[in-house]
């Protein structure tokens, strides 16, 4: 088959509103995720310095800011922004719900 469809919202979510679709959609080269925030929620602190994978945040719906190595980056929906694969990021959501499509690849 050359291709596969996935409802992201049969997926289940994995600590709260996050849903991994690279394996329902049996992805090789690339992750792709869909992410559901609450209001005033924040994510984990990380990076991803050992895979060396670099990811790009789309903000879909909402406002949210995302911290990078210390800097505060404001997202309006419509906005994309890539990170590093050594820079530390965080997400944070503001007063309303938002959503998020993330997509890395090593």
């Amino acid at each position: 088959m050359s291709y596969t469809r996935v409802d992201y919202e049969d997926v289940e979510p994995v600590g709260g509103g996050l849903r991994f679709l690279r394996e329902p959609l049996g992805c090789e080269q690339l992750g792709i995720s869909v992410l559901d925030c609450e209001p005033g929620w924040s994510g984990k602190l990380h990076d991803h310095s050992d895979q060396q994978q670099e990811e790009v945040y789309v903000l879909v719906e909402g406002a949210a800011t995302i911290t990078i190595d210390d800097e505060a980056v404001p997202l309006e929906a419509g906005e994309a922004i890539r990170v590093d694969p050594d820079s530390e990021r965080q997400i944070h959501n503001g007063d309303a719900p938002s959503q998020f499509v993330l997509v890395g690849a090593p």
